[in-house]
């Protein structure tokens, strides 16, 4: 089911790992293959806790995995406005 879409959703976990490369608080983005984005905080720059209540504080919420990693996977209900909206939020934290 849906399967035809599913590309859209690599494509956006792609453009979030660029966005996400290009900051200085970003220890390291994982390899994108799908639509999961593991990437690892600069915690002497910016907390994980810290990076999690500032996307809150937007209006997006993401869980930490712990040790300055979390995760964020893109999907059917995340829509190209969501997703425009989040990496311009990602740009100004």
């Amino acid at each position: 089911n849906h399967i035809e879409r599913l590309a859209d959703d690599h494509r956006k976990a792609q453009e979030i790992g660029e966005v996400l490369n290009g900051l200085d608080y970003i220890k390291k983005v994982e390899p994108i293959e799908t639509n999961i984005i593991i990437f690892e905080i600069d915690e002497a720059k910016l907390s994980a806790d810290e990076f999690v209540k500032r996307l809150e504080e937007n209006d997006v919420h993401i869980i930490g995995m712990g040790q300055g990693k979390l995760r964020i996977v893109t999907h059917l209900d995340y829509t190209q406005d969501m997703h425009s909206s989040f990496l311009e939020i990602l740009r100004k934290l």
